[in-house]
């Protein structure tokens, strides 16, 4: 028993000591918390501002957040002028869902690229599993890491590692062993490539599935939503949610969800986030109703599309670059 407890606490202080060296690893529940974020967005019950403001703004949605109004609607203004590409003075949804798509893009690949520059690639600018795993891990080896999970269920770097290891063959188109930068991308963000569509959905049954019997109940799917409510809460959104559940998720009504109605779910076929976001923002600000937007209109709803906590931070920011 003492032996056991020794090895535990080493195996705490080498995470420590990991954590110090190499920063916090990326939480593999992110992707399945994007997926159910945008689901509910776009179902209209829990309109998110924060979800708008990422879409449009993408890596500088935080900055902005912490600019006066006045610099706010300053720096929208020229933003704008970089949407309306033919000047022509309006805002249509097709230039608003170009530009979503763009920021999107934009920070997938500022993210790839901070990443991807820290790592130890070969002379065929390759990434291979041991060093990313050396590297992002350091001190559990695979083998070390099935051990582990074996012993211990909850959510260890054990689990990390085989879940990242997993992700890694997925994304390894040609089977090679290593990583390109391009496969890199699918690796770090699998939720924007479709051959990495059945990973994500596995993921998200392994998060979500407490008792790892290969489906998911309704209490289980409330957990996952809103963790930290008591089984006998029935707050609204909570009502709303288990409905939700029994009416569109379950589709063969057995009181489960099975993988394929979990893809469904977070990953439901034809559907374009960026068409519906640019739907959205103009539909809440085309004071006109014309199916395009002024400059007016959108600085007048600045608060959709860029927010502001009208702080006096404004001045302390360093400034973009481009704004």
């Amino acid at each position: 028993m003492a032996i056991k407890l020794v090895s535990k606490l080493i195996l705490l202080v080498a995470c420590f000591c990991l954590l110090l060296v190499h920063g916090i690893p990326k939480n593999p529940n992110d992707v399945h918390e994007k997926l159910q974020t945008q689901q509910k967005h776009f179902r209209g019950e829990e309109h998110d501002p924060n979800y708008d403001h990422e879409a449009f703004l993408g890596q500088e949605t935080e900055e902005f957040d912490n600019l006066t109004q006045e610099e706010s609607q300053r720096r929208l203004g020229l933003i704008v002028k970089k949407i309306d590409k033919n000047n022509d003075g309006f805002v249509t949804k097709d230039e608003l869902k170009s530009w979503i798509i763009y920021t999107q893009k934009r920070y997938i690949m500022n993210d790839v690229e901070n990443h991807w520059k820290n790592q130890k690639v070969n002379n065929e600018g390759k990434l291979s599993w041991a060093e990313y795993r050396k590297d992002t891990y350091g001190f559990m080896s695979d083998e070390e890491a099935n051990v582990a999970q074996k012993q211990d269920d909850s959510y260890t770097y054990a689990k990390m590692i085989l879940r990242d290891k997993r992700r890694w063959a997925a994304a390894d188109l040609n089977h090679d062993g290593l990583l390109t930068k391009d496969e890199f991308v699918s690796f770090l963000h699998p939720e924007e490539s479709n051959h990495m569509k059945d990973i994500v959905v596995y993921e998200t049954m392994d998060d979500m599935d407490k008792d790892k019997d290969n489906k998911i109940s309704i209490k289980e799917y409330i957990e996952d939503l809103f963790p930290g409510i008591e089984e006998n809460e029935e707050p609204s959104f909570v009502i709303s949610e288990k409905e939700q559940f029994k009416t569109y998720r379950d589709k063969d009504g057995d009181g489960f969800l099975d993988i394929g109605e979990v893809k469904d779910w977070i990953l439901p076929e034809n559907f374009d986030h960026a068409e519906a976001e640019s739907r959205h923002l103009i539909y809440e600000s085309d004071a006109d109703a014309d199916g395009k937007l002024t400059n007016n209109e959108i600085i007048t709803k600045y608060d959709l599309f860029v927010g502001s906590q009208a702080t006096d931070f404004g001045e302390a920011i360093l400034k973009h670059e481009e704004l």
